[in-house]
């Protein structure tokens, strides 16, 4: 009889053991650890076991041990903490936050003047009275970045990148949220954009579209490319960067930690490496990265600039007579149609390299197409230092290039469209 009454007790939430209940609680977000503090007494105890809100810390602010410690605080207080910082921003503070840590770290000992350009991060009033200065709503994960630092000082180089050939330099800013706000469209062409970058030497500029609007889609990042045939000022063509600002900014800095864009003078330079663009004659490697130049580039008419870095190196394991100079280069220029161009020239950029046991020489050139990729590959032909009558050739790889995606000016396609109506009536007047 006792043992029926025993199986008979009701089992309630306050006769679960502990340890399960903490088991089952780690398993939630933190939304639902919230919700079960007004569920029981006994729920709202658990749900505030400090070591449950450690992963929440650690997933949405990256906050570390060593942080925690300095702040003297628990877990369950950070999150909250911070949440009332930041939290409209949960979303995207962690990939962004990460961005930003992981660009810091990688440039401090590389580029430390660039770290130190950077400004503290904006305030949400400061924010707010942008917003209320242009009469549009900033992209949330652009005011989280703002949030963690408001753009950099205008200096050069600038932490956006940089470009040099010849005679043509580019290096872009971040602009913070107040110069930005003094650049924000409101003219046909680019209404609603606001300028993210700035270069001092070229006026170029990155623009994110704050609203849809002439052919845009909200949050774009582009750069402009005024239709050199139209009429119309407004016809501005784009080359399309980024469909988010996250997707822009984090992008850019996996370019950068990765190794990608190479660091070159304290300047980060945006050449794209094809891990696989390499060839090797005998003891000579030659390597190629390549840049698209949208400064320099057109859609109408189609003219796609493009920079490359070549690499030429002599294996330090060469024996000594393996040292020679470079006397000529062959180029075979291949366009996206099929179009071939063959050129052959002394040297290259003017200079005929000596290329020794572990010596490296670069050098920059660029080159245009009327399509939107093409490529090139070719040799370079030597002589021996010590065996003058001998010579050989040494393999360029074929590499690619491509410009990025464009989208076509809606005041373009209105004129097309008008000119097309036109032909027609006029046909029709003729009949």
């Amino acid at each position: 009889m006792a043992a029926m009454e025993t199986e008979s007790t009701p089992l309630t939430l306050g006769s679960l053991p502990t340890d399960p209940l903490l088991l089952i609680l780690s398993f939630l977000d933190y939304r639902d650890l919230i919700n079960c503090c007004y569920v029981s007494r006994r729920l709202s105890q658990l749900s505030s076991h400090d070591p449950l809100w450690r992963r929440h810390c650690k997933k949405y602010w990256l906050i570390s041990e060593e942080e925690k410690t300095q702040k003297n605080q628990c877990w369950k207080s950070l999150f909250i903490d911070t949440y009332s910082d930041v939290g409209r921003y949960i979303d995207h503070y962690a990939a962004i936050k990460k961005a930003w840590d992981d660009l810091k770290k990688y440039l401090e000992p590389r580029c430390p003047r660039m770290v130190l350009s950077l400004k503290e991060g904006a305030r949400e009033e400061d924010l707010d009275a942008v917003e209320a200065q242009i009469g549009c709503k900033l992209p949330d994960d652009y005011r989280c970045s703002y949030r963690i630092h408001n753009g950099q000082k205008l200096v050069v180089p600038g932490l956006l990148g940089s470009m040099a050939l010849s005679n043509h330099y580019r290096s872009e800013d971040l602009l913070d949220v107040d110069t930005a706000a003094g650049g924000f469209q409101q003219r046909q062409g680019l209404k609603y954009c606001l300028p993210l970058t700035f270069c001092i030497h070229t006026g170029l500029s990155q623009y994110i579209a704050v609203e849809a609007a002439e052919g845009r889609n909200k949050n774009e990042v582009f750069y402009q490319c005024p239709d050199q045939m139209a009429r119309n000022p407004a016809a501005i063509d784009m080359f399309i960067i980024g469909a988010t600002f996250t997707d822009w900014f984090t992008s850019y800095v996996n370019n950068v930690v990765s190794g990608g864009f190479p660091i070159i003078r304290d300047q980060i330079f945006r050449y794209v490496h094809d891990p696989e663009c390499i060839a090797t004659t005998g003891d000579i490697t030659v390597s190629v990265s390549t840049s698209f130049l949208p400064e320099l580039s057109s859609v109408h008419p189609p003219h796609y600039f493009f920079t490359y870095r070549i690499r030429i190196e002599m294996s330090k394991d060469a024996l000594p007579e393996k040292a020679c100079q470079l006397d000529s280069r062959y180029w075979r220029i291949t366009n996206a149609k099929g179009d071939v161009e063959e050129v052959q020239g002394p040297g290259v950029v003017g200079e005929f390299p000596i290329i020794s046991p572990g010596r490296v020489y670069e050098y920059t050139s660029c080159t245009t197409f009327s399509t939107t990729s093409g490529y090139m590959e070719g040799y370079y032909t030597f002589h021996f230092l010590y065996f003058k009558d001998k010579i050989f050739n040494v393999a360029i790889p074929r590499f690619h290039m491509a410009c990025p995606t464009f989208r076509v000016s809606i005041a373009r396609l209105g004129y097309l469209v008008t000119s097309i109506i036109v032909t027609l009536i006029l046909r029709t007047i003729e009949y």
